[in-house]
């Protein structure tokens, strides 16, 4: 990697390559997972509820929690809506731009 990155498009350019590559393709989507993951975290800590509280209010299992948490794991819209608003109480509103 090249140590003339100045900023964080940079390093993922150096690291990963231009956006529409097969590898950059991939980080994107772990990426997009993680942070979907540690929403879920967050908002599950926040309203003090376990993983295995959030599995059986949604009719899932505690290791698929901990794995969509971790961006382990793909999850369906259906199971996204279904851990915040039946799971956590929450509203959950998508935006395509």
């Amino acid at each position: 990697m090249s140590k003339n990155v100045s900023t964080f498009e940079d390093l993922l350019l150096s690291k990963y390559g231009k956006p529409g590559t097969k590898r950059r393709d991939a980080f994107d989507v772990k990426s997009k997972a993680f942070m979907i993951g540690e929403l879920i975290k967050e908002t599950r800590r926040k309203s003090n509820i376990t993983q295995e509280e959030l599995a059986l209010k949604t009719g899932t299992k505690k290791s698929y929690i901990s794995r969509v948490e971790n961006g382990k794991s793909d999850i369906q819209l259906s199971t996204l809506f279904r851990l915040f608003e039946d799971g956590l109480g929450k509203s959950l509103n998508l935006v395509v731009k």
